[in-house]
């Protein structure tokens, strides 16, 4: 059985990545791509689907051993793991060095203290568990072939195989050093070049050590804000500069429900609001590299703007359900690619804005092009606002008017009158004041709640949405308004579970609720945090930490946070690590920090 979420880390090249568990288990890692299918899915199934797992022997029928310790490497994506034995204790270090060639994951096996008898049990299961591949020896390396995949495993320890797995059985003393590493590469094309994992360990801890020190903040939250930094790093598409919202499909928004979605896309709203994080800590290269991402994504073509794309652009990612898998903890359906690709959520249209006017008010260099992206958006904006959406959670029962939609709308106007007063570009400057105008007289009139003194989830409903705090952020009131106060307590009141965390909105259980599916969820962490970056922006800074403080200590032992907290099972649920945990995380200790609430 797969581990609790929390108990997995996090390694990658900024390809792809894997989940590695605390008893040493690689149960998640698709190759060569994030969206690739999985050699290892033993995590949305059983052992039977495919698994890596490296450490101490153990006695058959028993369970293996969890780590005593483990921790990334300084400020890296280089896992250590140790376990403490009656015969000593050994340390394995996990990692997949940025890519050069082949994608390589390799662990190195290290002695400690003691003798230590170890165990590598590999089994590899292409196309998500579900076809076993022809191993076989070559040229003294063994090799993994399915259809036009191919695993390549080298050690210089023997191996030998059983019930389709390759098996290593070895000892480790103090000083021993043990390398093991499996290689991908297309079947019809070569050998990759044989592994070099002492220089690669090197290259790898250089290069995050590198990147690392182009961060521009050093406050009081500095450990929690880098570890989310280089987790968004991880989750970049380096060929591209696209950004996954997770690693991972499927992991559960509610165990043993249906609430399981393929998270390996790039979402335009989240890999927004990730380039703002970058920018105002410093990583500028990773923004630009966003942008021409986005340029080329969009092309042409922004009236039929998508909401998620594939990682190099795609537009086409056809939703399909793998019932061969049981799912996690029996969460089904299992799922891969995305449904809600091509549906309407007008919200975006102003994340993407609002990423591109930070972009051009940060100095990031002048593209033509994304000025008259910007226009062209406004121009559709101003022909669709009126119309109901599917909103920022992308519900899948009727379109509504989403108040959160309206409000992005409006800063999507807003941001580009801006621009045009720049002189950094032209338009019909007094048309779109207008337009903004009625926008921001709209939602005050149809989205927010005389009597009871909030805005709603959407125009003529009672519902609450955690998306409405996102109002003063974004600049649509300031943060005294009465309006604004209102609803930051009404969601405080109707949306907090018992431990004071958000919800996104309320649902219905068994029944269908408004986004069209049965079944409840956990708290939604950037729900959390935007309300604790509102505590403060009202003055309540105090509360805020508290509450950022209280998210924080959510975070696994490796300082990763998946998408939401389950306050009745207190764990983790939810693809994993999520971008947009780890956003939000950021931007309220940057908020935090410059109000000095932090407690000194």
């Amino acid at each position: 059985m797969a581990g609790r979420i929390e108990d997995y880390a996090l390694i990658g090249d900024m390809q792809t990545a894997a989940l590695v568990c605390r008893d040493g288990t690689v149960d998640w890692l698709c190759l060569p791509r994030f969206d690739s299918h999985a050699i290892f899915a033993g995590l949305l199934g059983t052992g039977e689907h495919g698994f890596w797992r490296m450490g101490p022997a153990y006695a058959p029928g028993a369970e293996p051993p969890t780590a005593a310790r483990r921790t990334y490497r300084g400020d890296s994506l280089i896992l250590e793991s140790e376990w403490d034995t009656g015969r000593g204790t050994v340390r394995v270090t996990d990692f997949m060095p940025p890519r050069d060639g082949a994608p390589q994951l390799i662990r190195i096996v290290e002695g400690v203290s003691g003798r230590v008898p170890m165990r590598s049990e590999l089994r590899m299961r292409f196309s998500y568990g579900r076809v076993v591949p022809w191993v076989h020896k070559h040229e003294g390396r063994t090799v993994a072939v399915a259809g036009p995949d191919s695993v390549w495993f080298d050690t210089d320890v023997e191996t030998y195989g059983k019930a389709l797995t390759t098996y290593a059985d070895f000892t480790v003393a103090p000083g021993d050093r043990i390398a093991f590493t499996i290689s991908w590469e297309p079947s019809h094309k070569e050998p990759p070049p044989l592994p070099e994992p002492e220089q690669s360990l090197e290259a790898t801890e250089d290069f995050w050590r590198d990147w690392v020190d182009h961060c521009t903040y050093h406050g009081p939250y500095r450990e929690a804000v880098v570890r989310s930094l280089i987790t968004l790093k991880a989750l970049t598409y380096a060929p591209t500069g696209g950004i996954v919202a997770a690693p991972t499909t499927s992991l559960p928004e509610e165990i043993g429900g249906v609430r399981n979605w393929d998270y390996r896309y790039t979402w335009l709203r989240d890999a927004a609001i990730t380039l703002s994080s970058l920018l105002r800590t410093g990583y500028r290269e990773e923004a630009r590299a966003w942008r021409e991402w986005l340029l080329r994504a969009v092309a042409g073509d922004p009236e039929n703007l998508q909401i998620m794309y594939g990682i190099a652009g795609e537009r086409e990612l056809g939703e399909a359900e793998l019932d061969w898998l049981p799912g996690y903890e029996n969460s089904t359906p299992v799922r891969v690619g995305n449904g809600a690709a091509h549906q309407l959520q007008l919200d975006v249209y102003g994340e993407v804005t609002e990423a591109l006017h930070l972009a051009h008010m940060t100095g990031l260099a002048r593209n033509d092009y994304a000025s008259v992206l910007q226009l062209k958006l406004i121009r559709y904006l101003e022909d669709h606002w009126q119309e109901p959406d599917e909103g920022i959670w992308e519900v899948r029962g009727p379109r509504r008017h989403f108040v959160h939609s309206k409000v992005m709308a409006w800063v999507a106007v807003d941001r580009t009158i801006k621009l045009i007063e720049s002189g950094d570009a032209d338009g019909p400057l007094e048309r779109w004041k207008q337009l903004r105008d009625d926008i921001h007289r709209d939602v005050c009139e149809k989205g927010y709640d005389k009597e009871r003194n909030t805005f709603t989830q959407s125009y003529g409903s009672r519902e609450l949405d955690a998306s409405l705090l996102l109002i003063p952020q974004m600049g649509f009131l300031p943060p005294d308004d009465k309006r604004v106060i209102g609803t930051i307590e009404a969601i405080q009141r109707e949306l907090s579970t018992s431990d004071g965390f958000i919800l996104r909105y309320p649902t219905d259980g068994k029944d269908e609720g408004v986004d069209g599916l049965p079944g409840d969820e956990g708290a939604f962490l950037a729900c959390s945090f935007w309300m604790a970056d509102d505590l403060a922006m009202i003055g309540r800074v105090d509360e805020a930490r508290k509450l950022f403080e209280k998210l924080l200590s959510l975070r696994n032992d490796l300082g990763l946070l998946a998408e939401e907290w389950d306050p009745r099972l207190q764990r983790q649920v939810g693809n994993f690590p999520q971008a947009f945990s780890h956003v939000p995380l950021i931007d309220t200790a940057l908020r935090l920090t410059a109000s000095g609430a932090y407690g000194g």
